[in-house]
């Protein structure tokens, strides 16, 4: 289970050599999204496959829909890098990487967003990850990555079980947002502090909101926290 081309028909095998096995015999159960910040999908599909960049992803997507499949889901991809997502020190062991063509500062197109979504639903169910396993990689290395931005529509997912979302409005008292944070799943370190995670926060689930913490910031982290804590006993409840 899990190691075949997903049943797709616009999926085009393009192998890419920059891979490895997964550690410690783990299986993927998180979806990381990213967008790749270049000129042209070809030009992202060529630096995924160069063996001097050491980067890779499972899949890349542009614009017009078109998915390329780059590496075997049963193998570790190169793309998450140096971050944590709760205690998942090793993401990229744990992950299944998509790349979305798109420089970061443009909406995404229908067909791309159609394509993920397919994608996504095929591949959450071939290996049985939950809607809150699919975050992005601003979340993991709030220090360094904003991927895949705030014209990314994560409501959208949410809507169609592919990710979540929170629309709970702001209390008229102040709640831990760390504390809530740290259970949600973004962690503290020597090199992400509180406003790393506030940024990374709202370019998710509040974008285009600025300024200091606020209650509607504290409430939504609360919701998320509550509903979703990262680090459950039994990873399949």
């Amino acid at each position: 289970m899990g190691e075949g081309v997903p049943p797709l028909g616009d999926v085009v095998p393009f192998a890419s050599p920059n891979f490895g096995p997964r550690r410690e015999a783990a299986r993927p159960d998180m979806i990381v999204l990213h967008y790749t910040a270049m000129r042209t999908a070809e030009a992202a599909l060529a630096r995924l496959c160069d063996p001097e960049a050491e980067v890779s992803a499972h899949y890349l997507i542009s614009g017009t829909g078109e998915i390329w499949h780059l590496v075997e889901e049963h193998m570790r991809a190169w793309h998450a890098g140096a971050g944590k997502w709760g205690s998942v020190c090793d993401v990229n062991s744990r992950s299944i990487g998509i790349e979305l063509a798109n420089g970061g500062t443009h909406p995404f197109s229908e067909p791309q967003v159609t394509a993920l979504e397919r994608l996504l639903g095929d591949v959450m169910t071939r290996w049985q990850i939950r809607p809150e396993r699919v975050i992005a990689h601003s979340d993991l290395a709030p220090a360094r990555k904003s991927d895949p931005g705030p014209k990314f529509d994560w409501r959208r997912l949410a809507r169609r079980g592919l990710s979540i979302w929170s629309d709970v409005a702001g209390a008229v008292y102040r709640q831990n947002f760390l504390r809530d944070a740290e259970r949600f799943g973004y962690r503290e370190t020597e090199d992400v502090n509180a406003a790393h995670i506030l940024h990374a926060f709202r370019l998710r689930f509040r974008p285009g909101a600025s300024g200091p913490l606020c209650d509607q910031d504290c409430a939504i982290m609360e919701d998320l926290a509550a509903r979703f804590p990262v680090d459950r006993i039994d990873p399949s409840a």
